[in-house]
């Protein structure tokens, strides 16, 4: 659902930051800002945005003034701004076709479901340590201390991260080391922000900032996805960052203090209205609480992330003024968006194509709203690609990958090289 909120400008003056000031034009700067969600939330960010490049004339999503990422949207707005296209993404992230970035392959699900071996090893070795130190504990005051006190700092060999993140790392820095992209922030020719959160202070930390560009982007944005208890905190100049969705939900007011005058957000998850969803599908479905703690946790999670957005979406009602932001998420009563497990990778398609053709229906839906909005801007509704039923993201992306016979002769004798370069590594290798 697409919804428009046109707040006041700030009267005080922008940050004086280098990334600030990469691009001085006369026309209002556009940004796009992307909140977090896990593998679900960029699923329905990528089909968003999908609808949105076809959708919307007059706005290249390569070619934004602002950028700015929070988790998972990290990784979609660093894909853009180094010039990855929508479809691009989408091949890399949903169909795991690695064609246009092909020399560092696909991004698999397997990446981000690598055990964390190093950090399990790293506290299995604290362990007899900290079992001494308990039992000395108990032995010494036997009545002061019950054996749970005695033995607390066993908690400490606990792992801090299920999975390893450093992979994944390693994946964006491949890809953003290619020809014409960049992993480092100060060379884009366009401003990116990547949110985290500093675990030994609860603050916010914007990677790309002044202060904090000198920071690879690969290393910012495995930082600004490190969700807690799934990956480790990501260690950057001897501070510890973990996911900062912990603090910042959207955070539409970096693009509006760096100058945006429309905001283009994307929010993956809302909380789920039982009562909207049984009214619009006309059948009684079971209450929340029969799905157990899960359930009750991403109603939680969602209710609070969500609450937290829209009461800092008022406030920049009060504070900027000229500017509007256009946000899009879920329908409260859209159960597909809810009952889809967070983490699930098998349903990737499925999620994307769904937010792409939701997109469609609500842009066509609003089109008498949003379209004096994005006037302001050049930006121009495709009604009659809106209307066309038979669009699907795998047609659109299938039509897209036909490559011409002149690309198929290019692209042959870059395999080619490829193929007689791996040769030649694996025959150095076998002679040491």
């Amino acid at each position: 659902m697409a919804r428009l909120i046109k707040p006041k400008i700030s009267s005080k003056p922008l940050a004086k930051t280098p990334a600030s000031r990469k691009r001085v034009s006369a026309r209002p700067k556009v940004a796009l800002a992307l909140a977090g969600g896990g593998p679900l939330g960029a699923m329905y960010e990528i089909g968003v945005l999908m609808a949105l490049d076809e959708s919307l004339e007059g706005l290249n999503l390569n070619d934004m003034d602002i950028y700015v990422g929070v988790s998972a949207g990290s990784f979609i707005t660093a894909g853009l701004a180094n010039q990855l296209t929508p479809t691009e993404i989408y091949r890399l992230f949903i169909d795991n076709d690695s064609r246009g970035t092909r020399k560092q392959g696909a991004l698999k699900p397997e990446l981000f479901l690598t055990p964390a071996l190093r950090e399990y090893g790293q506290r299995l070795k604290s362990l007899p340590g900290l079992a001494i130190k308990g039992l000395v504990r108990r032995v010494a005051s036997p009545f002061r201390r019950t054996t749970m006190e005695s033995f607390a700092p066993l908690t400490r060999a606990i792992p801090a991260g299920i999975f390893d993140n450093e992979g994944i790392a390693r994946f964006l820095e491949k890809t953003f080391s290619q020809k014409g992209r960049t992993n480092d922030f100060r060379k884009l020719k366009r401003t990116l922000y990547s949110v985290a959160v500093d675990l030994d202070t609860g603050r916010a930390v914007t990677f790309g900032a002044q202060g904090q560009d000198h920071v690879p982007i690969s290393k910012a944005v495995q930082a600004s996805a490190a969700l807690p208890g799934l990956f480790p905190p990501v260690e950057i100049d001897e501070h510890y960052y973990v996911d900062g969705a912990l603090q910042k939900t959207l955070n539409a007011s970096l693009a509006l203090e760096d100058g945006a005058e429309l905001v283009i957000g994307v929010n993956p998850l809302v909380p789920y209205d039982g009562d909207a969803a049984n009214r619009r599908s006309k059948a009684e479905m079971d209450k929340l609480i029969e799905g157990g703690l899960p359930v009750v946790l991403s109603q939680t999670f969602r209710t609070l992330i969500h609450s937290r957005m829209h009461t800092g979406l008022e406030k920049y009602a009060a504070k900027y003024k000229n500017a509007s932001i256009v946000l899009f998420e879920p329908g409260s009563d859209d159960p597909e968006m809810f009952f889809t497990n967070l983490f699930s990778y098998a349903s990737r398609k499925r999620v994307c194509e769904h937010a792409y053709q939701r997109t469609r229906a609500d842009l066509l839906k609003r089109r008498f709203e949003l379209e004096p909005v994005f006037a302001r801007f050049g930006i121009k509704l495709n009604i009659d690609a809106l209307k066309d039923e038979k669009r699907t993201l795998d047609s659109r992306v299938f039509k897209q990958q036909q490559p011409t016979k002149d690309q198929r002769l290019h692209h042959a004798k870059l395999d080619l090289a490829d193929a007689v370069n791996d040769l030649e590594q694996w025959v150095a290798r076998a002679r040491a």
